[in-house]
């Protein structure tokens, strides 16, 4: 498989602090990329570079063979990045089905016949059509995150970046995200994934990359990743000798 994204040495600094240092990882097209670390690592501040959220001070970012790295968020989005974020940040005094729509026009630049079909067929995906007329805002978490996924898939992505979207759930609700994500793979969409919650990470991806102090710690299979000691050591801190 061909990659879809190469990150090649980015560094991002807030004044003294240097959040991402020379990251570097690529992103084949179909696979479900996993991303760990312990809080702090840069996570977040490494899908706000993909995004264009943030601009790296260092490095490059080339997706679908295009360097995207000084493109604007919106030129982005258009190109074919979406994402989530770990709040569901929702238009709440939209409907879900007004919500997927926003998504699908501004963001996928369909036309609104085309828009329409779109979203319907996105909220019978993400189990949400019953509720398609329901006020987003009332929405309970397992929803809004649902939506949330929607809301990313209206916008007609290569790529989703998605920021702990199981982050609260229980773990039936888990699964049911679980998958979601899977067959939003099987629709041929390239997925990275930032989670905490490990029977996620070893289910649901197919390569684990382990960042700490913004730096690759680990990148392979995620069973051999989860049992490194270097990973162990990492998020649980070395044995006293």
């Amino acid at each position: 498989m061909a990659d879809i994204l190469t990150v090649n040495k980015i560094t991002k600094e807030f004044g003294r602090l240097r959040a991402v240092d020379g990251l570097s990882f690529n992103i084949k097209e179909g696979e479900i990329l996993g991303i760990m670390g312990p809080n702090g690592a840069g996570k977040t501040t490494v899908f706000n570079l993909l995004t264009g959220a943030f601009r790296p001070e260092n490095g490059s970012i080339i997706f679908k063979g295009r360097d995207i790295t000084h493109e604007s968020p919106a030129k982005r989005c258009h190109l074919g990045i979406g994402r989530t974020y770990q709040i569901p940040r929702p238009f709440d005094k939209m409907t879900v089905y007004e919500n997927l729509l926003v998504g699908a026009v501004h963001g996928g630049s369909l036309s609104e016949k085309l828009a329409r079909e779109r979203v319907l067929d996105i909220l019978d995906l993400i189990g949400l059509y019953s509720l398609k007329d329901h006020l987003s805002g009332a929405l309970p978490l397992l929803n809004r995150k649902t939506l949330e996924l929607g809301r990313s898939l209206a916008t007609q992505p290569d790529l989703i970046l998605l920021d702990e979207i199981a982050g609260g759930l229980t773990e039936k609700e888990v699964r049911q995200v679980l998958e979601i994500v899977r067959r939003i793979r099987e629709m041929g969409v390239t997925i990275a994934w930032i989670e905490h919650i490990l029977m996620m990470m070893s289910e649901g991806v197919d390569r684990l990359l382990i960042i700490a102090e913004g730096k690759e710690l680990q990148c392979g299979d995620p069973a051999n990743v989860m049992n490194s000691h270097e990973v162990i050591e990492c998020y649980l801190g070395a044995e006293d000798e």
